[in-house]
């Protein structure tokens, strides 16, 4: 690959450092040779991006990289089982709504869809965030070409995007991260443009983009009004504010109107939510957890990248590059402070500061010898050994010791084991008193466990008190035994007891674990039987409400 991106040289960088936009209003002279017009089309900080000028060519080599990220992700799609968040989407795919306590709705929509096609396949399901992996790999070489970059700085930019571990941990699994990476990348990519040519029709996909990102993660949201905020406040209110901002803001209101309709309906859940995830995640505890972590969001030896990024993207003298650098501090410390421990929070906004850096530092990782070379031998280094943290690499009995770095290998084992144990408790009740019965599940992936992986078994439909599945109700509400699940004591302390306020009998009739020794949100859980009511089991329901 170091031979491959030594290819193309770059121009000679200016004397002060400046990056490209510092170099702005230096036009070609009368005396421009034509080796010297070569070095602009193609050096690392392309002097034809000025002033909304041709940019380099498109380095078809990105699409290379892109397939190389969507054919690992789907050679790994069926290792290990689904995960967690994975039931709960599918089970929220047999129950499509406007929107739902902790997301919108275009990610259920994916599911469904993926059930449709394929049924309940891992394979099916994760088609879809590995298709947005590798088009966010395309993304962060567009906007490399954005910035200046000639082509071996786009593939560079590809590179640094295709090895992020948050990219590829986060597009293994069919919840929002990977979605969510893509939208924040092209909203970044398309306000890079807008920056270097000035043309504001492009906010109308910038507001489609808003939009159709927060339809999959309300995240993006948060992004598009941050941003919004930098340019409306800022310098970058001169020279790209105007009717097609408003236009494209309205855009993007238009197209989260179907999920604000459903919040409203419903008390404006994601608020509860969100205090939640904050009570759950947030303090000064987590504050330094969220700053270490944004180390992790690249492969480390990228880490100079998205830090030359920003500096590239402040001294460019473009107004609206540096709102993304605004942007990007303004969130910092509100992830930090509010969310902390959920690190990947930022992780779209990395693959343009990526592309930033390696505009920025092309010309010294190519004045030396070892210097690109050493940087992408440190990059897969670093993404092998992460990527056993993040991807199913290991068989599943290794997999334990790496639960503490990252939940997503340890929560997608289990589920099977789980299933046939619950089976087997609901199949010892005598049939009168399985007749007026329930499922019921303290969190959301025992329900979409069972739901989708019991279909078929006997075992009837679960409901849960997790997050949205509280609102699809309590099955059958004159149900007098209730066969409960619960996952381990760190996830539902007191479980018992708590049961015992509603029940009069509570039994344990089951352990829960895995065979593979991971401390997973299951292992050391339990299933009770709970008989004897002490009110209606429709009546307990809006008290058994559980927002985490």
């Amino acid at each position: 690959m170091a031979d491959e991106i030594r290819t193309r040289h770059g121009r000679t960088a200016d004397a002060d450092g400046r990056g490209e936009a510092g170099a702005a209003g230096e036009a070609t002279g009368p005396g421009t040779t034509g080796r010297e017009a070569a070095d602009r089309e193609i050096g690392g900080r392309d002097a034809a991006a000025e002033g909304g000028a041709e940019i380099a060519p498109f380095d078809r080599r990105i699409l290379l990289v892109a397939a190389a990220v969507l054919a690992l992700l789907m050679a790994l799609s069926t290792r290990y089982g689904f995960h967690i968040d994975e039931l709960y989407f599918l089970d929220s795919a047999r129950h499509l709504q406007a929107g739902y306590v902790d997301q919108p709705v275009l990610a259920p929509l994916l599911a469904r869809l993926s059930l449709s096609l394929f049924g309940v396949s891992e394979a099916g399901l994760r088609l879809w965030p590995a298709l947005a992996a590798a088009g966010t790999v395309v993304v962060g070489g567009l906007t490399a070409r954005e910035l200046g970059g000639a082509r071996r700085v786009q593939l560079l930019a590809a590179v640094a995007t295709g090895t992020m571990p948050v990219l590829l941990g986060g597009a293994h699994i069919a919840n929002t991260t990977s979605y969510e990476m893509l939208a924040w990348a092209a909203i970044a990519l398309v306000v890079v443009r807008i920056g270097r040519t000035g043309d504001t029709r492009w906010w109308l996909a910038a507001g489609a983009l808003v939009g159709v990102g927060a339809e999959f993660n309300h995240l993006a949201a948060a992004f598009g009004v941050v941003l919004v905020a930098c340019v409306l406040l800022g310098p970058a209110r001169r020279t790209v504010v105007d009717r097609r901002l408003l236009a494209g803001a309205v855009l993007a209101v238009l197209l989260v109107l179907p999920d604000l309709w459903w919040q409203e309906r419903h008390g404006w859940a994601m608020f509860a939510m969100t205090r939640a995830l904050n009570a759950e995640n947030g303090g000064p505890a987590n504050i330094l957890t969220f700053v270490f972590g944004q180390f992790g969001m690249s492969c480390l030896a990228m880490a100079v990248l998205w830090l030359a990024g920003l500096r590239f993207l402040w001294r460019s003298g473009r107004p609206l590059w540096r709102c993304l650098v605004t942007a990007y501090g303004v969130l910092f410390v509100l992830f930090a402070v509010t969310t902390g421990a959920q690190v990947y929070y930022l992780g779209g906004l990395y693959v343009c500061l990526l592309a930033a850096g390696a505009v920025d530092l092309d010309e010294w990782l190519h004045s030396g010898r070892r210097r690109l070379a050493g940087l992408l031998t440190g990059t897969a280094v670093s993404a092998a050994l992460l990527g056993v943290i993040v991807l199913p690499v290991l068989p599943p009995s290794a997999v334990a010791w790496t639960y503490g770095i990252s939940t997503n290998s340890g929560e997608t084992l289990g589920w099977p084991q789980l299933v046939a144990t619950v089976g087997k408790v609901w199949a010892a009740l005598p049939p009168a008193q399985r007749a007026h019965a329930v499922v019921f599940t303290a969190d959301y992936g025992e329900a979409g466990a069972i739901d989708e992986l019991g279909r078929g078994t006997g075992l009837p439909t679960a409901v849960s008190s997790h997050n949205t599945d509280w609102w699809w109700g309590p099955g059958n509400p004159r149900a007098t035994t209730v066969v409960a699940i619960a996952p381990g004591p760190d996830s539902a302390p007191g479980y018992a007891a708590r049961l015992s306020r509603y029940f009069r009998h509570v039994r344990v009739a089951a352990a829960l674990s895995n065979p593979y020794g991971v401390h997973n949100t299951e292992w050391g859980g339990h299933v009770y039987v709970c008989t004897g009511p002490r009110r209606p089991w429709g009546a307990v329901w809006p008290e058994l409400r559980t927002y985490q």
